[in-house]
């Protein structure tokens, strides 16, 4: 695993792990990349200083320290969008295209949904003029 600092077209920064770095020059050349703030698809490597390994003492200091510093402005829209949209929301996880086709064709009745689509799927919907757009943020999964 590879972990990048990257930055949108819009100046935001952010990071992201990644397989490898040829799985990284997949994803963007496939159009599968987006920023986790703005949604724009114009995102590329930032400068990052190396990773250097430090004692273990030393890093769990750092780690207690950075759980304790206040969330940036970002992060507290994004918590703020994801409890909205959780309490507002029905989740229909893999089936988001195929209901909101329903919707929008009068098949099913109109309520506020989120799931999860691929590029090809919402890239459809938008072609067929229904409106979808990208959160930033993954659905909670619940695990067993």
């Amino acid at each position: 695993m590879i972990q990048y600092a990257l930055r949108c077209d819009q100046g935001h920064d952010f990071d992201s792990w990644f397989q490898s770095a040829s799985a990284f020059e997949t994803l963007k050349n496939a159009g599968h990349m987006s920023c986790a703030i703005c949604g724009s698809s114009a995102v590329e490597k930032a400068v990052m200083s190396p990773r250097v390994a430090v004692p273990a003492k030393a890093e769990k200091a750092e780690t207690t320290a950075a759980l304790r510093k206040p969330e940036t402005e970002g992060e507290k829209a994004i918590t703020a969008l994801r409890r909205h949209v959780e309490a507002n929301s029905d989740y229909v996880g893999t089936r988001f295209a195929e209901e909101a086709r329903s919707m929008h064709l009068g098949e099913t009745p109109e309520r506020a949904i989120y799931g999860e689509a691929n590029g090809a799927e919402a890239r459809k919907l938008i072609e067929d003029g229904i409106p979808v757009a990208p959160l930033p943020f993954l659905p909670n999964r619940k695990a067993n």
